[in-house]
């Protein structure tokens, strides 16, 4: 009997949890902002051995760590960092030696610098020493001789194909299986063949169901000799990013475990098939606890299939859960034949849709009124079966079916209708068939759960996924919770924050899935970084309902439309204390409430350090349910404030919310991203509605717009009414209401050119004074003002008369420059006038 090595996941679901840590002494950038990682050379090594990895990227000269994901909360860290050495700013080196009972397969990894946390990439961890390709080996007649056990390290260029040379003995399995695009760098489908010496294929794969792009290939060899193994591109393509890990050995490869699942805590047999050797059991000990049917990175565990002291060089998805199977009894094609089972649900049926055409029935019972989740894992489990699932009563009348609600796995929630037997059938939705079409259906109870994930910004899955707090400073993160069957308001924790940080968040409402988190360093917290095990739980913690934090990160993308062809899933949130920036930004707590059709402008202070006076760009991290604000402002070179413009529609909701800005600079050495703290914003009805009357008039005719006003929360003093929308050339002046009005009129002119027609965008703006802070309400929306031409004269009838022209206001005479005359005239006049009166 065999246990199991370590209660992994699938190729895809790398969990976080925690980190290794060596410190180091390196020089400090100011303020420098988070490190870029592009690539980690090599792919991959051998556990028990010490190897170099290198971290290529930018802003790396400040690393102080290198932080490793966990694929499961309970494993160990596999990984120990012996010595890291900063080349420069764009690369690292790690000596880490791997752990002798290292489980094979995917790890994420990053660094951590005194500026930030690096996004995430992946290293193969395998079984065997690696050996480097040598070109040429691009002919079949000249391979590259290896031997045999090895992993080769290489690339596959533009119609390059890659030759490589074994011995084997008699009955002994060849196997080739190759990371490819499981690598991360490219969209890389690669071509795996094993040929004899008179070039026939042996065995060649393309895509897997296992393995998705990536290929397996696997004989007994027929006898003692040499035999080739090719790798391409299955097209004949390829280029510098279509880089390679390719296991060449005697390890077994088989393609389907059965069952494909089985009960926590209990030992299981299991069957592994589709080696080239034959099928072989193994008796496992099953985990004590189900895996969360909710947690992606925990759906399954990993079985490798063993050879003479070999494993297979990636393992069989298995399923672990808290009910018994129902293993399928051949012949089992119609409701006459079922596999019939006496245990009651919940329960799980496992089969393989062995040829073409085949058709599984399984006969259980139901009580009355019993509602469960009904899904088949397959696909999900690296299983080729495409499967159509159905539910039949004991009469054979098919009540409910499902093709591909899981994805290619199909899925339902069932209640039955009747107390008595029923049927489940599977196939193959092409009718396909096989030796390793293994399928489980799980017949569960309805189970509540939650998973939290920071939301996407943007094309790239890892922008903004890690936490950078400056000390003295905070920074803040939107998370998301899916809730599945769960009501009621949630709570978002974090026990293991990095010392000196402090989580800021409000309880997450019922009817909300997202919500605004800020974190905040102390001025002395100490730099350092972790992966946090972050969550989002019950409000009510009776209800017993918790989960993880889990990311997915996509590694390859290509045609069409940038469709995701390879991602991995993560936990543990990365989280670092770096160094103080020369900046911080302030919302200041709005003293009055945001009104239902309300606008509001909000104060953003900036406060200045080191001679910094650069501009600041401010956005709004989030906007409660029916708020909206403009898309950034901008705090202006060597200013300290501004004014952000926000919101409310009509149907905002009505409650005190948390909101906070961010604040976005170049400090000197890059962008730099930081917050204000949460501050509290409150949403209320008008304090006054309108309804405003249709008003007709007549071009050059003056009129009144009736309003009728409706209060609904009382006001001290006159409040300012101004009427807006109006067309052009239409005048009104601003109004007052109180309290006490039922009515507003407002006075129109028009004049001879004010449009015709019915304009329909009237409204009126209230400005409602509280504590000399002005709320302005937009109210009265869809006032309607007509505007009519003058009716024609009647037919016949006289000419009207001229209006008179208008007397002409006497104009001031204009002074006309006086003639030499004239001037000579005055002067004798004043002398005249001087000599009388002495």
């Amino acid at each position: 009997m065999q246990t199991i090595a370590h209660h992994r996941v699938v190729r895809r679901s790398v969990q976080a949890l925690a980190a290794a840590c060596v410190p180091l002494l390196a020089a400090q950038l100011a303020h420098a902002a988070s490190p870029s990682l592009g690539a980690i050379n090599p792919r991959g090594g051998q556990r028990g051995t010490q190897t170099s990895i290198f971290f290529d990227g930018g802003r790396l000269g400040d690393t102080q760590e290198v932080l490793f994901h966990k694929r499961h909360p309970d494993d160990a860290i596999p990984f120990k960092v012996l010595e890291l050495k900063v080349h420069n700013d764009s690369r690292v080196e790690a000596v880490v030696r791997i752990a002798d009972d290292c489980p094979l397969g995917e790890y994420a990894m990053r660094v951590r610098t005194a500026t930030g946390v690096s996004p995430m990439r992946t290293f193969w961890v395998g079984q065997f020493p690696a050996v480097a390709e040598k070109e040429p080996n691009d002919a079949f007649d000249e391979p590259q001789p290896i031997d045999m056990n090895v992993t080769v390290t290489g690339v596959v260029t533009n119609e390059d194909v890659d030759y490589f040379l074994v011995d084997a003995r008699k009955g002994q399995r060849i196997s080739a299986e190759v990371e490819g695009i499981r690598l991360g760098l490219t969209l890389f489908d690669p071509y795996v063949a094993i040929l004899d010496m008179a070039r026939f294929e042996r065995s060649a794969s393309d895509d897997t169901a296992l393995l998705l792009q990536d290929s397996i290939a696997s004989i007994v060899a027929p006898e003692d000799g040499t035999y080739v193994v090719q790798i391409r591109e299955s097209a004949y393509g390829g280029n510098g990013s279509c880089r390679y890990r390719l296991h060449v050995g005697s390890f077994p490869r088989p393609l389907a475990a059965y069952p494909a699942g089985g009960p926590a805590g209990e030992q299981v047999r299991v069957t592994f098939i589709g080696d080239a050797a034959g099928a072989m059991t193994r008796t496992f000990d099953l985990p004590v606890e189900p895996r969360d049917h909710y947690a992606a990175n925990s759906r399954h565990i990993e079985l490798f299939a063993e050879h003479d002291g070999l494993l297979a060089a990636s393992p069989n998805r298995f399923r672990v859960s808290s009910f018994a199977n129902v293993l399928e009894s051949e012949p089992n094609n119609d409701t006459q034949t079922a596999t019939a089972t006496d245990l009651t649900l919940p329960l799980a049926f496992n089969g393989i849709i062995a040829e073409p055409g085949d058709v599984d029935w399984f006969r259980f019972k139901a009580a009355k009124g019993a509602q469960y989740d009904v899904r088949v894992h397959a696909r999900s489990l690296g299983s080729p079966l495409d499967s159509v699932l159905s539910i039949y009563d004991a009469a054979g009348k098919r009540l409910a079916d499902n093709d591909d609600a899981g994805g290619l796995d199909s899925s339902m929630r069932y209640r039955f209708p009747d107390e008595g037997a029923f049927f489940i059938a599977v196939r193959d939705h092409l009718n396909d068939g096989g030796d390793h079409f293994v399928y489980r259906v799980e017949v569960a109870p309805v189970r509540r759960g939650l998973t939290a994930q920071i939301p996407r910004f943007g094309r790239d899955s890892q922008a903004r996924k890690t936490i950078s707090v400056p000390r003295g400073n905070r920074t803040a993160t939107l998370m998301n919770s899916n809730r599945h069957d769960v009501d009621g308001d949630l709570v978002f924790v974090a026990p293991d924050l990095p010392a000196g940080v402090t989580m800021h968040a409000q309880t997450l409402p019922s009817n909300l899935s997202q919500h605004p988190i800020v974190f905040e360093a102390a001025p002395d917290a100490p730099i350092a970084g972790t992966l946090v095990n972050y969550g989002v739980r019950h409000a009510d913690e009776s209800q017993n309902v918790f989960g993880h934090y889990s990311q997915v990160v996509d590694l390859v993308l290509g045609p069409p439309n940038n469709t995701v062809y390879y991602w991995c899933h993560v936990s543990g949130l990365p989280m670092a204390v770096t160094e103080a920036v020369p900046f911080s930004i302030e919302l200041v707590e709005p003293k009055v409430p945001l009104v239902q059709n309300g606008l509001m402008n909000l104060q953003i202070l900036a406060e200045r350090r080191d001679g910094f006076d650069g501009p600041i760009t401010v956005r709004m991290l989030w906007n409660p349910p029916g708020v909206g604000s403009k898309t950034t402002v901008t705090i202006d070179k060597g200013k300290n404030q501004v004014l952000y413009p926000i919101n409310a529609s009509g149907a905002a909701q009505t409650r005190t919310w948390h909101i906070a800005a961010l604040g976005e600079a170049d400090a000197g050495s890059g962008q730099v991203l930081i917050s204000s703290h949460l501050a509290k914003l409150t949403v209320e009805p008008p304090f006054v509605t309108m309804k405003m009357h249709m008003t007709a008039l007549e071009q050059g005719e003056s009129g009144q717009v009736l309003c009728t006003l409706s209060h609904n929360k009382p006001f001290e003093g006159p409040a300012d009414a101004e009427l807006l929308g109006l067309p052009p050339n239409v005048k009104t002046a601003p109004r007052q209401i109180t309290r006490d009005d039922k009515e507003l009129l407002f006075d129109l002119e028009t004049t001879t050119d004010s449009p015709p027609g019915t304009h329909k965008q009237l409204f009126c703006r209230v400005t409602v004074l509280q504590d000399d802070v002005p709320i302005v309400h937009n109210v009265g929306q869809g006032g309607v003002l007509r505007i009519d031409r003058p009716p024609p004269p009647p037919k016949n009838a006289p000419p009207k008369p001229k209006a008179e022209p208008k007397p002409k206001p006497p104009q001031p005479k204009k002074n006309k420059p006086l003639t030499r005359l004239e001037k000579l005239r005055i002067q004798a006049k004043e002398r005249a006038e001087a000599a009388a009166a002495e």
